[in-house]
């Protein structure tokens, strides 16, 4: 956000924070939109997403009233978001437990949603996130595609801005390395293929 918006932003919590809860649209209107696509990230899932972003707009405006200006709202917002989604997938990955086999059944059938993101992001990429720690998945979902500066990914972590540097650059490494090798054994594979049917 440029400075002007920021006024804009700032003077609207202020009158949220005083009561005026129509005021609180300005903020769905700029930040739905780019939080839905941090929760699809994490979660995986566009359904899910969706219904995380209601609730995190909810859960922020119930508790506008503990935000403090010591942070920007955006990392403030985020650190909302990302709690929210960390416990959705603790939830997910408990219930998981006790339902093995309709998992099974979910992994062997890929959803619309899931469809749609390995065309707009290349293959190796996607199952490479998936294979990330949540920790390291949030740190480059909120670097790389949600474009925020390590200042403010400092602020959202609450962690020093040189880890989260240090951090972001191991993984970044991991991450290639991941992508280096789905497509090396995906060649091998393809390559197979093509030997036996070879006429």
């Amino acid at each position: 956000m440029n400075d002007v918006m920021n006024q804009e932003l700032d003077s609207v919590i202020r009158q949220v924070q005083e009561g005026n809860t129509q005021a609180y649209a300005f903020i769905v209107r700029n930040f739905q939109n780019q939080i839905f696509a941090y929760c699809w990230r994490l979660l995986g899932n566009r359904q899910e997403a969706e219904d995380a972003v209601q609730d995190i707009l909810v859960k922020a405006f119930e508790n506008i009233h503990m935000y403090k200006p010591k942070v920007s709202f955006s990392s403030w917002l985020y650190k909302v978001a990302y709690h929210h989604c960390l416990n959705l997938i603790r939830r997910k990955k408990l219930q998981q437990r006790f339902t093995f086999g309709l998992l099974q059944k979910d992994l062997t059938s890929r959803s619309a949603a899931q469809e749609v993101e390995s065309r707009l992001f290349s293959e190796p990429l996607s199952k490479a996130l998936a294979k990330l720690t949540l920790e390291e998945r949030n740190l480059l979902v909120l670097r790389i595609f949600q474009e925020k500066p390590f200042a403010e990914i400092a602020e959202i972590l609450d962690k020093k801005e040189e880890n989260v540097k240090k951090k972001f650059a191991r993984t970044k490494i991991k991450l290639k390395g991941m992508m280096i090798a789905w497509e090396e054994e995906n060649q091998c594979v393809s390559y197979k293929h093509l030997m036996k049917t070879k006429v």
